[in-house]
């Protein structure tokens, strides 16, 4: 297994770090829960100290099957387990939901599960597909996320762009009544419609933004500078990084018939944040490029900002 992937699958198409347990077509949540080696449940117990006195105010999560500790935390900390996540994504997304990749992090102590939405959109020619995808921790990190993560069919690269005028995330602690809640998720959200009706209008604002080959050169070497003060490891790497984004854009075929505009230029700055090869590449990097498919990716926010400056 990759570093920190502990168990998932993927239907058809292997995913961010290639492994996992290939099914054939997408499962439904409870034979998701199986695939994605998630059918383990989350005890609480009380924290001694090492002379075996209480120590009050806080439990231990620990995994029902092997006995492993995923963390300690408050006790007002309320458990939401695996098939209750399953069972939120469920609701938050009504009945027929299939899955199209789920699974754990670090030991257990995060698990996520990804869903393809059933909306078709057809943005700019383009076909943008919808995923949900949902986060949760058992060691106290952090609460349930759910995020919006669109997809360019064509080339696989994610817009979840940062947008002003609709939410593409939704959170709640584990203080709270989590399975109370997926009404207002539901609003938050509005079942993605909200968020990829903006999407849709800002790829058309986009398309309309024309950029000049000089322009776009600036914005790529604000990412990639290569000026003397830099060391020349860094200014090798950097024109390494540089030609790389330049050949997304200037030589992508998917981009063929899409004008020298910001929207191509978001296009190469996505495909090359979620595609291209690092100088370095970290044991947590794959788990990190995830990760960033529900946080957002910075560099295609910085892009985002970028052509909209240049309006």
């Amino acid at each position: 297994m990759a570093a920190n992937v502990e168990t998932m699958f993927y239907v058809r198409h292997k995913p961010w770090h290639g492994l996992g347990t290939e099914v054939k077509t997408a499962p439904t949540s409870e034979d998701a829960l199986v695939y994605a080696g998630l059918d383990w449940t989350v005890l609480q117990k009380n924290v001694y100290s090492e002379d075996g006195h209480l120590i009050p105010g806080y439990k231990a999560n620990i995994r029902n099957t092997d006995r492993a500790s995923l963390g300690i935390v408050s006790d007002k900390y309320k458990v939401v387990q695996n098939k209750e996540a399953f069972q939120f994504t469920d609701d938050l997304l009504g009945a027929g939901v299939r899955y199209e990749t789920a699974g754990s992090l670090q030991g257990g102590r995060k698990v996520w599960m990804l869903a393809k939405m059933p909306q078709r959109y057809i943005i700019s020619g383009d076909e943008i597909a919808p995923y949900m995808v949902v986060m949760n921790s058992h060691d106290g990190s952090s609460g349930i996320k759910v995020a919006m993560t669109p997809v360019r069919v064509v080339c696989q690269n994610t817009l979840n762009l940062a947008l002003r005028n609709a939410k593409r995330t939704w959170t709640t602690k584990h203080t709270e009544n989590v399975m109370s809640r997926v009404h207002e998720a539901k609003e938050t959200l509005q079942l993605a419609e909200s968020y990829m009706g903006e999407l849709g209008r800002s790829i058309d604002r986009l398309s309309r933004i024309n950029l000049t080959d000089k322009k776009v050169m600036e914005f790529m070497e604000s990412f990639f500078p290569t000026t003397p003060e830099l060391t020349a490891i860094q200014r090798k790497n950097n024109k390494q990084m540089l030609e790389d984004m330049k050949r997304r854009y200037w030589d992508a075929p998917d981009l063929n018939n899409i004008g020298r505009n910001g929207y191509r230029f978001i296009n190469a700055v996505s495909d090359f944040a979620t595609h291209a090869e690092p100088i370095r590449k970290t044991k947590n990097y794959n788990e990190n490029l995830f990760l960033r498919t529900i946080e957002g990716e910075p560099m295609i926010d910085a892009a985002y900002k970028m052509v909209l400056a240049a309006a």
